[in-house]
């Protein structure tokens, strides 16, 4: 669902500098299953909570019962959707999705809810995570006839190029049996990483993988349900947090009720990076609350890598809660040397190079009060290049730090994601060529401890067998396929040879406000 464009939201601390491009999130699904209630502006706000995990679209689905609307555009939640549009997505059920790139550029065409005519009606669905055999399944919609309903439009020519569509094509051909028994059977040849939440016009529905690496959770309305990728979008539309989906479960919301079935044995391999970077604070993962388990991590890491100094300062947003508990465990104070500019944002006019010369100040400056003449400890939550933190560094030597000792919460990441984060390639991660020390110098601090792996794992309770690391130790859980068939771009390269267009984008246009959409970009 992974693009070259920057990601910006307030919480990052990666892209300070506008040349650096750190981690980028996976997305953010949501869905809601409430008769009487305003579905749409409940869709939008559980949105708006998980803005953080994908900033490049937005899009909703809303069934009245009889027909499904979808409306979705390029841009954040707040600026694709308003008061209009919302009135006039009017229904009982609603699938959402905030949506980063990780199979497919960033374009209009692939942003989500993806939707699909159906014999028996329509289906649209949203997916957080990434799929490692999309060629196996795009030779497996090639096969497909067309959907039935499928308009024949000029748009045909313009087919989506994420994983999501082909799924949502597969789920969607069910001539001799039911959407659900049909789902069914597709989730067990479906591999990788994914968290899927689609509806019909009166069914939602929720699917998690086998090995659970992307959360997603299901909550209680009075009257109704709702799926999200994480709890803090339940706490925003005043659901109750009932518990997490299972790895390797489907569940099923209709008039009848909640219903669940096992499609897959579970065998959990939660994503550790998500207890670290993803995540919000506020959210529970795995039982633990994520701040909690961050202040933790800080703890631990002032145990591991001790420093002589004045002051902890974290690089906000995301280094504060480690920063938080590396204080408390030292006995160092805690401070705030960093102001941070929320507003630079993904759409920001890229700075002439007079500016670019300025390079992290853009986001950050420090408070020279609070940090001339001090021995600082400076705590972020991991290292992609190095570029944001040398540049951090040497703006901070020249506010007056006397020291600067960086520290990590969490291990070195030497491997790419393949089940929904996009990391950097292997080859411009700094910690695959380099090792601490050299890290070290390259940064021009004056010490660097990185959290070690198992104290890392400690901290977040979870057994470390059921922890998916693969960015820390090159351990993938889930089976690869072979170079040639991975890649964010694949389908955009084989996307000739699929005769389907695998989105039925032309369906789609019932949306408000896509009129122009078969022009767009």
């Amino acid at each position: 669902m992974t693009s070259n464009s920057r990601r910006g939201d307030g919480r990052l601390n990666h892209d300070l500098d506008p040349q650096e491009r750190g981690p980028q999130d996976a997305c953010g699904v949501f869905g809601v299953w409430a008769p009487g209630e305003d579905v749409a502006k409940m869709t939008y706000y559980g949105l708006y909570a998980l803005q953080h995990r994908g900033q490049e679209s937005a899009g909703m689905a809303v069934s009245n019962g009889r027909q499904i609307l979808v409306f979705k555009d390029m841009g954040l939640v707040s600026q694709v959707f308003d008061e209009t549009t919302l009135e006039s997505l009017k229904g009982h059920l609603a699938v959402g999705h905030a949506r980063y790139s990780t199979t497919g550029a960033s374009t209009w065409h692939n942003a989500q809810p993806t939707f699909r005519p159906t014999a028996t009606g329509s289906i649209a669905l949203a997916h957080n995570g990434n799929l490692t055999n999309t060629s196996e399944l795009a030779s497996r919609v090639a096969g497909l006839p067309n959907a039935v309903g499928e308009l024949d439009l000029p748009s045909r020519n313009v087919v989506s190029t994420n994983d999501t569509s082909l799924v949502t094509a597969l789920f969607a051909h069910h001539p001799d049996r039911s959407l659900e028994e049909n789902a069914a059977e597709v989730l067990t040849t479906v591999k990788g990483a994914f968290s899927f939440v689609w509806m019909d016009e009166n069914t939602l529905y929720a699917a998690r993988d086998p090995q659970g690496i992307r959360p997603l959770v299901l909550g209680r309305l009075e009257r109704g349900w709702v799926v999200a990728s994480e709890t803090a979008a339940l706490d925003i539309v005043g659901a109750s947090f009932i518990r997490e989906i299972e790895p390797g479960e489907l569940i099923a919301v209709d008039e009848d009720g909640l219903r669940s079935r096992t499609f897959a044995e579970p065998a959990p391999k939660h994503c550790l990076f998500e207890f670290v970077y993803l995540a919000r604070p506020d959210t529970l993962l795995q039982g633990q609350r994520v701040h909690s388990v961050r202040v933790e991590i800080g703890r631990r890491l002032a145990k591991e890598f001790p420093a002589d100094a004045d002051l902890v300062i974290p690089v906000p947003e995301s280094g504060t809660p480690a920063a938080i508990g590396y204080a408390e465990a030292s006995g160092i104070p805690y401070g705030s040397g960093l102001v941070k500019n929320s507003y630079v944002g993904r759409t920001f006019i890229q700075p002439s190079q007079t500016i670019r010369q300025l390079g992290i100040r853009l986001k950050l400056n420090p408070l020279r009060d609070v940090i001339e003449g001090k021995r600082l400890v400076v705590v972020d939550d991991s290292i992609v290049r190095g570029n944001t933190q040398r540049a951090l560094v040497r703006m901070l030597r020249e506010a007056g730090a006397r020291e600067v000792h960086v520290r990590i919460s969490s291990p070195p990441v030497k491997w790419p994601c393949f089940y929904g984060i996009d990391f950097a390639t292997r080859a411009e991660l700094i910690a695959n060529g380099l090792n601490s020390d050299e890290i070290c110098r390259s940064i021009d601090a004056d010490s660097l401890g990185y959290i070690s792996l198992d104290e890392l794992v400690e901290a977040t309770t979870v057994p470390k067998d059921d922890l998916c690391r693969a960015c820390f130790d090159g351990v993938y859980p889930v089976q690869l396929p072979e170079p040639e068939h991975l890649g964010k771009h694949l389908l955009e390269m084989t996307s000739t040879e699929i005769a389907t267009d695998v989105d039925g984008l032309s369906a789609s246009l019932s949306g408000g406000g896509a009129s122009d959409a078969l022009d767009r970009p």
